[in-house]
């Protein structure tokens, strides 16, 4: 069950300490934040209300780099270990998750397994940058029932191979998810625009036997 969004004053108050932190330059600190934010309001609202809007408020600005990579540790190790269990393991629940060839940002995907472990569903993260080829070599491996692929650019948001990807494998179901799809993906793929949207997805795929 995903919850409620998180009332405005919450959001406001989360956005001040956030960026207070990452302007410190303090990962550790942005890390214990969203450990404690995700634990009240959940993953998908503080991906979607708190860390989304903070790094587009990011202009990429030579003085700003240093601020950027504080906030994407922190938010990147801080959704890395909520609801981790020392000792346990979570099924994949037939679910892959990988960055686009050459895309080095997938923070949404680290979002997006936070959020599935949040549900008691286990995925298989594979991270950045996964060529085409490892793609395909991993699903012979894992055989998982659905494929969600992160883009944060259009560089790397390649449209016409994901789809070409998806005909290639018609009994996996395969989504694009972040902003870097920008050209329709067509049947039998689809574009998964929301966290909530991805979640359903991977909770309502069949798990392997």
């Amino acid at each position: 069950m995903l919850t409620d969004p998180m009332p405005a004053e919450a959001v406001e108050i989360a956005h001040k300490l956030v960026s207070l932190a990452a302007e410190d330059l303090d990962g550790n600190r942005v890390a214990t934040m969203m450990l404690e934010l995700a634990g009240e309001w959940g993953v998908p609202a503080l991906w979607e209300q708190v860390c989304q809007p903070l790094l587009a408020r990011l202009t990429g600005g030579a003085g700003e780099i240093a601020v950027e990579h504080a906030l994407c540790v922190g938010v990147r190790v801080g959704l890395d270990v909520y609801r981790r269990e020392p000792g346990r393991s979570l099924r994949t629940g037939g679910v892959l998750l990988a960055g686009a060839e050459r895309e080095a940002h997938c923070l949404g995907l680290d979002a997006l397994a936070a959020a599935l472990r949040e549900q008691g569903h286990g995925c298989l993260h594979l991270g950045p940058a996964l060529p085409w080829a490892a793609l395909t070599s991993a699903v012979y491996r894992a055989r998982p029932s659905i494929v969600v692929l992160w883009s944060q650019t259009p560089v790397t948001g390649r449209a016409y191979r994901l789809v070409r990807f998806a005909r290639d494998f018609p009994l996996l179901r395969v989504y694009g998810a972040g902003p870097g799809w920008i050209e329709p993906l067509t049947a039998p793929a689809a574009h998964l625009r929301t966290l909530p949207a991805a979640v359903a997805a991977c909770l309502a795929a069949p798990r392997p036997g």
